[in-house]
């Protein structure tokens, strides 16, 4: 199931899981199904997979700028997690706003991320996993990060101190923050 969001181009996608007294079996991705549905994501060349040991860890907000900007199909594969997409594409409508959405192993829900939105996650169980397919490959000279408390996202857990890496502590804030990303309108 492919659904839209509040952010225009940011979606929420659901496989299908068939399952039995074994478990499940679910096609994560499935490119000629999408197609299929109407759905036609650029060429993935890059999966991550990352691990949060502690509930309430914070990765994000991050983005990777032009020429090697990054789409991302986004998923939990262990756990759940908070999953939060900021539109910073110059020109855009929706520029500013967030798009949050639990993501866990139980419910299968995906997230289709593309270039010009900052990307973060709030861990919401112990030992979460984030999962997720990339439209470029990882560039350090174009690797960029805003504060995560910055953009006014209501984080689902408030009364923790969140576990953040340094990188991500010492980010510029949205306010200061000069996109490098426009927006183009689609028909």
């Amino acid at each position: 199931m492919i659904e839209p969001t509040t952010l225009q181009d940011v979606l929420r996608i659901t496989p299908p899981r068939f399952g039995d007294h074994r478990g499940f079996f679910s096609e994560s991705w499935n490119k000629k199904r999408l197609a299929d549905a109407g759905l036609i994501l650029p060429e993935f060349v890059q999966d991550n997979h990352s691990l949060s040991r502690d509930v309430g860890t914070v990765r994000g907000l991050h983005f990777q700028s032009p020429p090697h900007a990054q789409g991302k199909l986004v998923r939990c594969g262990r756990g759940r997690i908070f999953d939060v997409a900021v539109d910073v594409r110059k020109g855009s409508p929706s520029y500013g706003h967030w798009y949050g959405e639990e993501l866990s192993f139980d419910n299968g829900v995906q997230l289709w991320i593309p270039a010009g939105f900052l990307h973060g996650f709030m861990t919401l169980e112990p030992d979460s996993e984030i999962v997720y397919k990339c439209t470029d490959h990882y560039s350090p000279d174009c690797d960029g990060a805003v504060k995560w408390d910055s953009c006014g996202i209501s984080w689902p857990i408030e009364e923790i101190t969140p576990v953040i890496s340094e990188k991500d502590d010492q980010a510029q804030s949205f306010d200061r923050f000069e996109t490098p990303f426009v927006y183009e309108a689609t028909a």
